[in-house]
């Protein structure tokens, strides 16, 4: 059992449940600022250069975290094939989250056709077919199916970033529904990925902690769907297989997990035929920085002007 790959701090964990009011506000805030700029659909938004800024220095942040680990870095599209969203779960696990992307594939009159159900209000998606690719859910799944065969002794180490989508439309803006986020992945034997689990979860507090955000690690579950999910996520909290990494966003009372450590055990080994050296199952873990939650917390706790954050967040940053 596995969750979502740990890779996006999405979950319903420990306090994600401030009351409604208290995250608009903040989201109007960041607004007011200027650094989000709203579409007209909640959880989607423009950013400025500043927020742009942050984010890109809180990436390069968790880079450097990596450097001594001498972890392979990839970038993946925002988008995935079907057939391997499929393999990952995620369909059976969070189907309330998925967007699967579709087109127009027919004729000239099936043109027509579509062009006056848009003109008369109709729905016009109708004619759409799916397109045979899915956004992605979270940044390391495409990684799995690039590793089928035999790790390395000792097993590997993957950096990975860029886009996730996820459906939960919202006022708060730690709940977007696209996303970025940087993906720190171990795949190999099982003790060594409760070994990069534990290891970097440590180094996220720390690493958190000195750009002067109040942060703390807990054990969480994912939102996995319906009644068989919520066994799922009994037994994830009993195993302890995932902690977030929480800080305040809309208020101390409800912290926001802004990064996440999340041990898969055999999830993705077994589908995408992945094996450790001695001819196992691979196991594998990811450690995941939330660089937009890690940025709203960040202009949560020192303001929306980056120039006036204290020195040593600004050297950490911005070295």
């Amino acid at each position: 059992m596995a969750g979502d790959g740990g890779s996006q701090p999405q979950s319903n964990g420990a306090g994600e449940l401030g009351p409604e009011p208290d995250r608009q506000i903040f989201r109007d805030e960041l607004v007011a600022a200027g650094l989000l700029v709203l579409t007209g659909t909640d959880g989607l938004y423009g950013r400025s250069s500043v927020y742009e800024d942050i984010v890109n220095a809180v990436d390069n942040l968790a880079i450097r975290a990596a450097a001594a680990e001498g972890a392979i870095a990839y970038k993946f599209p925002p988008v995935m094939p079907r057939e391997i969203f499929e393999q990952t779960g995620y369909l059976s696990s969070f189907p309330d989250m998925i967007g699967s992307i579709s087109t127009f594939m027919g004729d000239n009159k099936d043109h027509l056709k579509l062009l006056a159900m848009a003109e008369s209000g109709g729905d016009w998606t109708t004619m759409l077919v799916p397109a045979g690719v899915t956004l992605c859910p979270a940044v390391c799944h495409p990684l799995y199916p690039t590793l089928s065969g035999t790790m390395p002794q000792g097993g590997g180490h993957y950096n990975v970033s860029g886009w996730c989508f996820r459906h939960e439309p919202s006022v708060d803006p730690a709940r977007m529904q696209a996303f970025r986020q940087h993906d720190l992945v171990y795949v190999g034997d099982a003790a060594g990925a409760r070994e990069h689990r534990d290891r970097w979860l440590q180094l996220g507090l720390e690493s958190l902690a000195g750009l002067g955000l109040l942060v703390e690690s807990v054990v969480a579950n994912d939102p996995f769907f319906g009644r068989v999910g919520r066994i799922l996520a009994n037994n994830q909290l009993e195993e302890t297989l995932k902690y977030e990494i929480v800080s305040p966003i809309h208020s101390a009372d409800y912290p926001t997990a802004i990064a996440s450590a999340n041990c898969h055990l055999d999830h993705f080994g077994l589908p995408f035929g992945i094996e450790t050296a001695s001819g196992e199952v691979a196991h594998s873990c990811c450690f995941g920085f939330g660089l937009d939650r890690i940025t709203l917390a960040l202009l949560r706790t020192h303001g929306t002007q980056p120039r006036d954050w204290p020195a040593a967040t600004r050297e950490q940053l911005w070295p």
